[in-house]
């Protein structure tokens, strides 16, 4: 029994010995070779101990005031061709995909019967002609009466009226091309008997097309006839094409709270189709000469947006701090417009605001070395190559804007 409590005694001692030469082990200055003492938790972050902070200048850019939006492409003349009475057609005067001129003569219908009565109508017109000429003399000669006379001026212009319908009728038979385009494909042969409003072929006019897209209600006060947007189509990747807005809808869409806008783009090449999917990038304004500064230097505070300026310090190297309140314009990616409260070339802090608690505080800038930029790998002669063959050369385009041109004729 003894030599339990003895072994237990001596255990307890042991631990404890071990466990205080553990302490001063861990506690004791490093003496190792090249091992400098670990720093204080209170010791300042900088030398001189003023807080060491980012920043950077206000720089002058070009801004671009824009929105995106999805729209369509649609012909800025478009038809589908339907007679206008019944008939058997005789003649197709065009091709599929063909270009047609306005008054161009594209379907004629049987008109015999119609020229039929044509020649009807003009004998009976040259009856009635005579007889009225017969009455006119003899009314001279008090050979009969004025009303006989009368009669016959009434008859001849119903001969008159009659040869005009006529004429009409047989003309409604032929089928014009309403305006210069394209004519799509047909439906109809010849010997095929077509009613009224059956449906011929379309006719579309796509030298200048439109782009039909709309806007929410906020920028109606914004969007203006003459301005420039950029639209970008699916169908075809890697090109923008210019449009011009034309025209914007006076309603506001209670649906939707939008704006319908139209804008027109050159097409005399025929790269664009009625109904492909675009998307529209609206220019609003353009500012050349726009101060932005990295948006991580704003610092909001109770509604109102301010930056931490720096001045000149007392000694020739310093930089003491200032807190400037500024309006804030336009937000791009990773920068902001700044209206009012700096000038260009100021320079604000952008990293390490909470170590300044008031203005007049003394700060050391840091200097951030850029990245050298990765030179570009020049480009393979089979790349070149492939490149030209993807996007030949354009020729210049001549004359007028077709935009710029009434379609009305």
């Amino acid at each position: 029994m003894a030599s339990k409590v003895i072994y237990s005694v001596v255990a307890v001692v042991g631990m404890a010995s071990l466990g205080a030469a553990a302490w001063w082990y861990q506690n004791q200055p490093s003496k190792r070779l090249g091992e400098a003492p670990l720093a204080s938790a209170t010791a300042p972050s900088s030398q001189g101990g003023k807080p060491s902070v980012e920043v950077a200048r206000v720089d002058v850019m070009k801004l671009v005031d824009d929105t995106q939006a999805v729209g369509s492409l649609r012909s800025r003349q478009g038809v589908i061709l339907r007679p206008e009475i019944s008939g058997r057609i005789t003649q197709l005067n065009f091709r599929d995909g063909d270009r047609v001129k306005a008054g161009q003569l594209l379907v004629q219908l049987d008109d015999r019967l119609p020229m039929a009565q044509v020649q009807q109508a003009l004998a009976e017109l040259s009856i009635a002609e005579a007889n009225h000429k017969r009455n006119q003399d003899l009314v001279a000669q008090n050979f009969i009466s004025r009303r006989t006379v009368d009669e016959s001026a009434a008859a001849l212009q119903v001969a008159e009226a009659k040869l005009a319908l006529a004429r009409a009728t047989a003309a409604r038979l032929k089928i014009l091309a309403p305006f210069d385009g394209l004519a799509g494909i047909r439906t109809v042969n010849v010997g095929d008997y077509l009613k009224d409003g059956a449906d011929i072929v379309n006719i579309e006019d796509i030298e200048a097309i439109f782009v039909d897209y709309r806007l929410p209600e906020r920028f109606q006060s914004k969007v203006r006839r003459g301005q420039t947007a950029t639209v970008e189509l699916d169908a075809l990747p890697g090109r923008k094409f210019k449009a011009v807005l034309q025209a914007i809808d006076p309603l506001i869409d209670a649906n939707g709270r939008s704006v319908g806008v139209r804008a027109c783009i050159d097409n005399r090449r025929l790269q664009l189709r009625p109904g492909m999917f675009a998307r529209v990038n609206t220019v609003f304004g353009q500012r050349d000469d726009a101060r932005v500064i990295p948006e991580e230097a704003i610092v909001p505070q109770a509604g109102k947006q301010f930056v931490i300026k720096l001045l000149p310090g007392p000694d020739a190297q310093g930089f003491v701090t200032q807190r400037v309140e500024v309006k804030v314009g336009q937000r791009l990616l990773g920068k902001v417009e700044i209206v009012d409260g700096l000038e260009v070339g100021d320079s604000v802090i952008i990293a390490g605001q909470q170590r300044v608690q008031r203005d007049g505080t003394a700060v050391r800038v840091l200097d951030k070395v850029a990245a050298p930029e990765a030179a570009a790998a020049p480009a393979s002669p089979t790349a070149a190559v492939a490149a030209k063959l993807a996007a030949p050369a354009l020729q210049p385009l001549t004359g007028p804007d077709p935009c710029l041109i009434s379609p009305a004729r």
